[in-house]
């Protein structure tokens, strides 16, 4: 798929068939990810795959939107190293990171849906003690993919009254 393509097309998709995800597509993904921009090129990121159904079926009771996980057969927690990374854009690393994932998931056959992690503390400090994160790794969004069993049409989101020239 082509790359404007992919990112005009991608949606957030939430059902997904039984297919488990291969490891070499999993690898894709993770290079994907990896090859995000980042401030200062820190490349602060860290990733957590899951695919334990016991785990995935934890999280709902912390994460009010993330009910999905019960039946998806894979989900990546992206993180960052609050020790790593220029002060005030890990966020933005990370999710430049995120992004990436969405996109290749997408132009690879999955569906995807990024659940938000931080800012919530619940959520932040569910994941800590789920997955045993250590203090300095910010859980902060979690994607939960695998091949769709659902389709939504592609939006038209541009809005030319968002740009603004030169001044707003």
């Amino acid at each position: 798929m082509e790359a404007m393509e992919a990112i005009l097309s991608r949606r957030s998709i939430r059902q997904y068939t039984s297919q488990k995800v291969s490891d070499h597509l999993v690898r894709e993904l993770l290079e994907a990810a990896m090859s995000a921009p980042s401030a200062n090129n820190e490349q602060p990121w860290h990733f957590v795959i899951l695919d334990d159904r016991k785990i995935m079926s934890e999280i709902p009771k912390f994460h009010p939107y993330s009910s999905m996980l019960r039946e998806a057969p894979l989900a990546i927690l992206v993180c960052v190293d609050l020790s790593l990374g220029s002060e005030g854009f890990l966020v933005q690393d990370g999710s430049a990171a995120t992004e990436n994932i969405l996109i290749a998931a997408h132009a690879r056959g999955l569906g995807a849906v990024w659940l938000g992690v931080y800012p919530l503390k619940e959520r932040i400090n569910g994941m800590r003690r789920l997955l045993g994160i250590p203090d300095r790794i910010l859980p902060l969004a979690l994607i939960s993919m695998g091949y769709p069993a659902e389709k939504i049409s592609r939006a038209n989101r541009y809005q030319a009254s968002r740009v603004h020239t030169n001044r707003w």
